[in-house]
């Protein structure tokens, strides 16, 4: 594995708006300011709507902001190059909700992780194809169709046919919200190891504070859309693997739900 060649991530006073159904603007996003270290894992948290996936979306450089800049500070001999995010690059990749839409349906397990190294005119490792599906516990199904796999497979599937493009960050929108509770913890568990394995910079949206405290060393709060910001950042310590009943869990828990919760009060009585 390459080792990264960059230090951190930053959005700089950004703002995205939209066209709406009227033909009108709106703003999804308004003054967005974060910074992202090399080796986060870092959530961003939120009510529904508030912008968190469109976020996703200018970092992975499927859309451009309206107002400021987004960059990232590359390693260059003895210092450093800042480079704005433009456009797609396969130093970030995107793990996206719905993977059943994100494989191929004809290719088996194996062929599905070799597809994107094959793409980029890389020779068939099977080696590492083989060290990519052990890590997400796949090793055993290699021949097997996606059809053949249950929801929570497919998304490991694809956590691994990411993983060996060896990206600097990944980018997770809600990858586990359509997985039933049981299936939801204990991927939870095993991408918090994967994490812990590699030390990719993960950039994770969630709704789920739960998952966001289970994941996370830093958590972005935002605030209710339209013009969503971040409303504050709170850094994890816990130790991992981390016990949601212990008491410092239940109070960071508790911290971040009253925050949420001012958003949804706010939003609802044209305030906050």
């Amino acid at each position: 594995m390459h080792e990264p060649s960059w230090s951190k991530l930053r959005l700089e006073h950004v703002s995205k708006r939209f066209e709406g159904l009227d033909g009108g603007t709106y703003a999804a996003l308004q003054d967005v300011c974060l910074e992202i270290h090399r080796g986060d894992f870092y959530c961003l948290l939120g009510p529904s709507g508030c912008g968190k996936s469109t976020v996703l979306s200018l970092i992975a450089g499927f859309e451009r902001p309206n107002e400021g800049r987004i960059e990232i500070d590359r390693i260059e001999g003895a210092g450093f190059r800042t480079a704005a995010i433009e456009k797609p690059g396969t130093d970030r990749i995107v793990i996206f909700q719905d993977a059943s839409s994100a494989l191929f349906p004809w290719l088996n397990v194996e062929e599905n992780v070799l597809f994107g190294p094959s793409l980029a005119g890389a020779e068939e490792d099977t080696l590492r194809v083989q060290a990519y599906l052990k890590m997400v516990g796949l090793a055993q199904h290699a021949r097997k169709f996606p059809f053949e796999l249950s929801g929570g497979m497919k998304q490991r599937l694809q956590i691994a046919r990411s993983l060996i493009m060896e990206p600097e960050i990944l980018l997770m929108d809600e990858p586990f919200a359509a997985l039933d509770a049981i299936t939801k913890r204990g991927l939870q568990r095993e991408l918090a190891r994967i994490w812990k394995e590699t030390r990719k910079t993960v950039i994770y949206v969630t709704h789920d504070i739960f998952e966001a405290l289970l994941l996370g060393t830093r958590v972005a709060v935002m605030t209710a859309g339209p013009a969503a910001r971040i409303k504050t950042e709170v850094t994890i310590d816990l130790p991992r693997p981390r016990v949601t009943s212990s008491l410092a869990f239940v109070e960071a828990a508790q911290r971040l739900e009253g925050l949420i919760e001012e958003e949804v009060h706010g939003s609802r009585t044209g305030g906050g």
